[in-house]
């Protein structure tokens, strides 16, 4: 599907075709169109197939349903206030909004006829920076839930963190801090630790400070915010007096403000080995640079444990680096279907789409 924007500058006025086909990777790669869904946020699979997503601009929540060759989309609720973290665990879908998270029972049972959710008792904070929430369940039957900090730069407690508790919302506890702004969390299927994208503070530059792909390995770490960014620049606002020695330092800086959002670790059997155990990240883009940096999916790779590559998998989604409309869409999140193969949202085009790979021989 071809889409025209109208690129504006202060030199020309020109019209740029973006289509599926401009995105680019490896050989032997697909990337074909899997749903139509209005501002394409978070992903979660159902144990039945089913592909849950939620939109952040939106108000909704929807199931994407395979049906042979084809999906249906549905909307499973509206009316909704933010509703960009999703997870499904145990058969329920939880949706969580700023302030408040829901359960919907049984779901993949009640798809044609949605439950009321029932209202969890967790007291979440209600700014709005940095406020939609991002969720999962880790391999302890725990509810992760990201709290980003309500502003640029700042100090303020009870922000900035991770929490985590039963799924009922009891046993709260912080897991780790020092966070300015995860939008993905993923667990190491082997090790079960938690993985997680940071977003670095905006306002220093081009090209300060990186963005962070970090492990949390062990409950009560703190990762430096504001004090420290990507384990190795002192904030020149709150850095005064710091070590970042003091602080956690990432398991792979990334691109400087190239938003990394959702990650997933690779370990389907239809990608070639050289993919098995690896991480896939997808970058939303910069806001705030000169030049537009993100826009793509990007691969760590990793031997022996530590990271050997950083590197992109997809591009293509940027075709101008300074024009300003010039961005046929916007990664935001990843999960591995079944059979191998890789689905990606786009929150800019309104899309999920679907990475295969056929062997070249």
């Amino acid at each position: 599907m071809n889409r025209l924007i109208l690129v504006i500058s202060a030199c020309a006025i020109s019209i740029t075709t973006f289509a599926i086909e401009d995105i680019v990777l490896p050989p032997g790669f697909l990337i074909e169109e899997f749903a139509d869904v209005p501002n394409a946020r978070s992903l979660t699979l159902g144990n039945n197939g089913t592909v849950f997503a939620s939109n952040r601009s939106g108000d909704s929540v929807f199931a994407v349903i395979p049906d042979g060759d084809f999906t249906r989309t549905i909307t499973l609720d509206d009316g909704l206030h933010t509703p960009n973290g999703i997870a499904f665990h145990q058969g329920d879908l939880y949706v969580a909004e700023i302030d408040r998270i829901y359960r919907y029972d049984n779901i993949e049972s009640n798809l044609d006829n949605v439950p009321d959710p029932v209202l969890l008792d967790i007291d979440l904070p209600s700014e709005k920076w940095h406020g939609w929430r991002y969720i999962g369940f880790g391999p302890d039957n725990k509810l992760y839930i990201s709290v980003g900090a309500p502003c640029n730069i700042c100090e303020e407690p009870g922000y900035a963190q991770i929490i985590r508790m039963n799924a009922d919302g009891s046993e709260r506890e912080t897991y780790a801090t020092g966070i300015r702004n995860s939008v993905g969390l993923a667990w190491h299927p082997e090790t079960k630790e938690l993985w997680f994208t940071d977003n670095g503070r905006d306002m220093l530059g081009d090209n300060l400070p990186p963005g962070e792909l970090n492990n949390a390995n062990a409950i009560g770490q703190d990762f430096g915010f504001p004090y420290c960014h990507a384990g190795e620049l002192l904030d020149p606002m709150f850095g005064q007096g710091k070590d970042c020695a003091d602080y956690r330092s990432p398991i792979q800086k990334l691109g400087p403000h190239v938003a990394p959002l959702g990650l997933t670790f690779y370990f389907g059997e239809m990608f070639p080995s050289e993919y098995h155990g690896q991480v896939f990240i997808a970058e939303h883009g910069s806001w705030n640079r000169s030049k537009k940096i993100g826009y793509r999916i990007s691969l760590v790779s990793f031997k022996e444990g530590k990271p050997i590559s950083y590197e992109p998998f997809a591009t293509g989604w940027l075709q101008n680096e300074t024009a300003l409309e010039a961005v046929s869409g916007r990664p935001v999140d990843l999960v591995v279907l079944d059979d191998g193969s890789m689905l990606v949202s786009d929150d800019h085009a309104g899309k999920i789409y679907r990475i295969s790979y056929a062997s070249l021989n």
